[in-house]
């Protein structure tokens, strides 16, 4: 969520950011390639052990632009990285701050536009600190002061007109002082860091952020520097510049963000410049957004039940009232084109249509926390900006620069990698090839494999589970004669010291004669309930105290499943869906330490879940 310097993207914060940025003529680009479809022996974990690693990808600092303005001043990414490595770290209201469990990777994802501005005006850097442009900087943060962000930039726009760029020579050493430092904290084996920044783009307030990553450390990532929406906020331009990336020898992938505030543009069928969906579009998109950002604080995007009206699931963590500038009301039609479930059916729209899906991404979760502090427990949740931190007041707040209350906000989201080693280059590959998935901020294993040959007996150990078929994420191997229907091994288990788990169920999407449909099949459930009639799990949750029992519900559970409903001709994905057992959410733990009072419509328990990146079938 961004805020910017330049007067389009000044406006962007305050009111709208329209259209493409004027005068930017990106240079020509060849016509990209679809990605080959990744098969069971794309994975190494075919070959060697995998190992399960937790991280976070899309994590500010005060080196963003709108985390500084709104009072993320002490944690830089080097806090930020002590931090996900297990260390005490004091927080902006004072108070110390660490995680119970540390993360194994992080990937710091700084606002591209104007990144680490203020930091510099902090350190009285000669190349903007005393200089014209430097002391309208200064004027703005007084201002933000008194009387609030938006309000702060209008009055300078009204006042001075477009707010100054960042010197270029600044630009760059601000550059190369963030992949340096990710550099630095990069242990291989121990923990990872991915140097990355946040491409911020919004369209009359619609979110098409983006997170982009990079394979490579900071002497090739430092060689181009980042893409911004100063240049433009048209993605086909993103990608044009990552192609300009890779020529120059970087390995690179974008992540969309949660798509639920994206006003319906993030699955849409047209383009920004008008022009439906073809098949270079879509080879493009595959090419480089091969995952999505499925949960995070601001909301959840996996379903909307105006959509999936039968699934019982489907409204979890909802933030579906506005786009993320809060400056349009969002629509129920537009539903469709925002949610991780319909945007897959989209792509099988697409593929059916021309031949290419630009909308085959694997599912993780991120905290797009703004505070330097990856906390996505709900004991242990440090909010989103400052005033979202810890106190008795924080959940009633009004969200800072946004319509919401900060009781809305998830403690979401994580990603879990399978992957043989935790190194840059094995983290990056397993995100690539989408072995990976995304939790609300649980730490649930899971593992999701599909085949053509998997029997019941596979399942208790996983046996032959490479062999026979591919992980999660790949498309399935080729159907042989006399087949019957795709056959699947599921294993989850709660996370250590967590929740136990209530259900596991397959989501299925599928095209038959151009009409899309999906369904919700429960393949697991606790406590001896029926697959066939299931029951609610219960729940033990004393929210008076904020505690629960793991009474209900499994610490683990497996499942071998053949698709009742398989038909040859028609294009298909399923994915997994874990949940847990009730437990109380964030407001209830304030609500115990603080004594807070709650609004009634406040939710006091959640079930958590994790979300499998999908297998498809061609």
């Amino acid at each position: 969520m961004g805020i910017f310097a330049r007067a389009a993207v000044a406006m962007a914060a305050a009111l709208t950011l329209a259209g493409c940025a004027a005068g930017y003529d990106a240079p020509p680009v060849a016509s990209v390639p679809e990605t080959p479809a990744t098969a069971a022996a794309d994975s190494p974990c075919a070959e060697a052990e995998c190992g399960l690693y937790w991280g976070d990808v899309h994590l500010h600092t005060s080196m963003s632009f709108d985390a500084y303005l709104q009072g993320a001043r002490m944690l830089s990414p080097e806090e930020a990285y002590q931090f996900a490595k297990g260390a005490a770290v004091r927080a902006d209201n004072g108070q110390m701050a660490q995680l119970a469990r540390p993360l194994d990777f992080l990937g710091i994802a700084d606002h591209a536009e104007n990144m680490g501005l203020f930091a510099r005006i902090d350190r009285l850097d000669p190349r903007i600190a005393g200089t014209p442009d430097g002391k309208r900087w200064l004027d703005l943060i007084a201002d933000v002061g008194e009387i609030g962000l938006r309000p702060a930039f209008m009055k300078a726009i009204r006042v001075g007109g477009p707010m100054p760029d960042m010197p270029e020579a600044l630009s760059r050493s601000v550059w190369e002082e963030v992949a340096a430092l990710a550099d630095k904290h990069n242990d291989p084996g121990t923990f990872t860091t991915l140097i990355g920044y946040e491409w911020t783009a919004m369209v009359t307030g619609d979110n098409l952020h983006r997170v982009v990553l990079y394979r490579d450390e900071a002497e090739q990532a430092t060689k181009v520097m980042p893409f911004t929406t100063n240049q433009s906020n048209d993605p086909e331009d993103l990608w044009d510049a990552l192609v300009r990336y890779e020529e120059a020898g970087g390995t690179a992938l974008a992540i969309p963000h949660n798509g639920n505030l994206s006003g319906g543009r993030m699955f849409a069928p047209i383009r920004l410049n008008g022009e439906p969906i073809d098949a270079e579009y879509s080879r493009k998109r595959a090419r480089w957004e091969r995952l999505f950002e499925v949960t995070q604080v601001k909301g959840d995007s996996e379903a909307h039940p105006v959509l999936s009206p039968t699934d019982e699931f489907a409204d979890f963590e909802t933030w579906d009232a506005w786009n993320v500038a809060g400056t349009t009301p969002n629509k129920p039609e537009n539903h469709q084109y925002e949610y991780a479930r319909s945007g897959l059916l989209q792509g099988l729209k697409h593929e059916h249509e021309h031949g290419v899906n630009p909308f085959k991404f694997g599912l993780i979760g991120s905290s797009d926390i703004h505070t330097g502090l990856s906390t996505t427990e709900e004991d242990n949740f440090w909010g989103k900006f400052l005033n979202s931190e810890p106190s008795p007041e924080r959940a009633t707040d009004n969200m800072s620069g946004n319509k919401e209350v900060n009781w809305q906000l998830g403690a979401s989201g994580l990603t879990a990698v399978w992957a043989p080693q935790n190194t840059r280059g094995e983290i990056f590959d397993a995100l690539k090839r989408r072995e990976v998935y995304g939790t609300t901020g649980t730490r649930i294993r899971l593992r999701f494999f599909g085949g053509w040959d998997y029997t019941a007996s596979d399942a208790a150990k996983l046996a032959g589970a490479y062999a026979k078929g591919v992980p999660m994420g790949a498309d399935l191997p080729e159907r042989g004669s006399g087949t019957g229907a795709p056959t699947f091994l599921i294993h989850a288990a709660r996370a250590e010291g967590g929740a136990n788990l209530d259900r596991v169920q397959v989501v299925k999407g599928w095209i038959d004669h151009g009409e899309l449909h999906e369904k919700v099949y429960d393949v697991a459930l606790s406590d001896g309930r029926d697959p066939a009639n299931p029951t609610p799990v219960g729940s033990t949750v004393d929210v008076d105290r904020a505690t629960y029992t793991n009474d209900i519900g499994a610490p683990e559970l497996t499942a071998f499943w053949q698709d009742p409903d398989f038909e040859a001709d028609e294009g298909a994905f399923y994915y997994v869906r874990v949940l847990e057992i009730p437990t109380p959410r964030w407001t209830t733990y304030d609500r115990a330490r603080f004594g807070t009072k709650l609004p009634e419509e406040v939710p006091l328990t959640l079930q958590e879940r994790a979300y499998s990146s999908p297998i498809w079938f061609r």
